[in-house]
């Protein structure tokens, strides 16, 4: 397929192909990012980074409320309302509680303990290298429409980041937003999509459980708290699998279970603590009902006083079909059809969901894996890395993206 049929523009006129220089400054700048790891709600020092590159580039970026991440319009005066709606593209600027584990990488994290160990340093150096090609051909007359880049921090602190940029007006205007997520399953130079749900629904669930203790030799006389709490463990997750529709994925998966201090002391506390995903949005919505009610009945019949804290997480991410088909064509326009592959819903979550409550959007999977390479450095783990073709690869599209998009512009 042509770029001319796909795009409806010569090949050889789509704008924004990236530069060998500028390559060579955003690997710098993510290797940079990934020596200096932060936290959510503490990404000062990226924060700063990011600034300090976008006004150099002649941009207006505000720093959010809360004094890390920012957003930045190109194609808009400052304090301009867009007499056309925007496109954003979104990157998390957060790092792991986990420590890098790449002992010969020239870049590993300097920060015990700290790791970028889940790709957002890509995604933060994919949108600001968008931005700054969009900012350059803006100045020269070629930009269509104006986008908004948004470096949103905390998306790895449930709920997600994403809720407070939300309350502070990032969407305003947005007609369509667009991410990307590193994915080490896919080579890099390719793309993973899937229109409808990409991601899980996450949850976090603590539960108490109270009784009368006393000596295991008399079990009749106690509330058996470590009997209950595995009941708890094994019947919860099983209850709730048979009270949603099979399809919508509703599966309690714990983490933590606790109890007890001697072989011959019935406890008088115990302590479960895990996840609760969901692929469907509204068995999601009708989740802690659910789960609330079979640990009830669980610790009920074992005697057992109960105290749920059911933490609200994030919703599925779902990709509206129309901007899933927008990244496609953008990717096909650069890289051509064998550049994306379908992929499946992943039982991970992402705050990028809390967005598509308000406008339409999707995620697509970066690709990351080296050509050839055998070994699938997971997400989340401390050896974790990328190819840094990927962000060439996620700069083009999302470029592309700002050309092909007509959501909202005026015919």
């Amino acid at each position: 397929m042509s770029l001319e049929s796909e795009a409806g523009l010569p090949g050889d006129v789509l704008p924004g192909v990236l530069s060998e220089s500028l390559h060579d400054e955003l690997v710098a700048f993510r290797r940079d990012l990934h020596m200096h790891p932060e936290l959510g709600n503490q990404e000062f020092r990226t924060t700063a980074a990011i600034k300090a590159r976008l006004e150099q580039a002649g941009l207006k970026p505000r720093v959010l409320s809360a004094g890390t991440g920012l957003v930045c319009d190109i194609g808009l005066a400052e304090g301009e309302r867009p007499a056309e709606p925007l496109l954003a593209l979104r990157a998390d600027i957060d790092a792991l509680p986990i420590p890098d584990t790449k002992t010969e990488c020239p870049y590993r994290s300097t920060v015990p303990d700290r790791a970028h160990a889940c790709g957002h340093d890509v995604h933060t150096t994919v949108v600001l290298g968008t931005g700054l090609v969009l900012a350059d051909l803006h100045a020269k007359g070629l930009l269509p429409r104006p986008v908004r880049l948004l470096f949103q921090p905390a998306e790895e602190v449930l709920p997600g980041g994403a809720l407070d940029a939300i309350a502070d007006g990032v969407l305003e205007g947005v007609a369509r937003i667009l991410a990307v997520h590193c994915d080490p399953r896919v080579e890099a130079g390719r793309i993973g999509l899937r229109h409808g749900p990409i991601t899980s629904a996450c949850d976090r669930l603590e539960i108490a459980l109270d009784g009368a203790g006393g000596h295991t030799a008399r079990p009749h006389l106690t509330t058996d708290l470590v009997t209950a709490a595995a009941r708890v463990a094994v019947d919860v997750p099983a209850l709730i699998a048979r009270r949603v529709d099979t399809r919508a994925g509703l599966a309690v998966t714990w983490g933590r279970i606790e109890s007890g201090h001697a072989p011959n002391v019935i406890p008088q506390h115990a302590e479960l603590s895990g996840t609760v995903r969901c692929l469907d949005l509204d068995a999601w919505r009708q989740a802690p009902d659910i789960v609330h009610a079979a640990i009830d009945e669980v610790a009920t019949l074992h005697r057992a006083k109960s105290e749920i804290n059911y933490m609200r997480g994030v919703p599925p991410v779902v990709n509206d079909r129309e901007s899933t088909e927008l990244l496609r064509r953008a990717m096909v326009a650069r890289r051509g059809m064998k550049s994306v592959e379908s992929t499946e819903q992943s039982l991970g979550g992402e705050d990028f969901s809390w967005y598509l409550e308000h406008v339409p959007g999707a995620l697509a999977r970066l690709g990351v894996r080296r050509p050839g390479e055998r070994t699938v450095r997971d997400l989340h783990q401390g050896d974790f890395d990328a190819d840094e073709h990927a962000i060439t690869v996620g700069v083009e599209m999302f470029t592309a993206a700002a050309f092909l998009d007509t959501n909202g512009t005026r015919s």
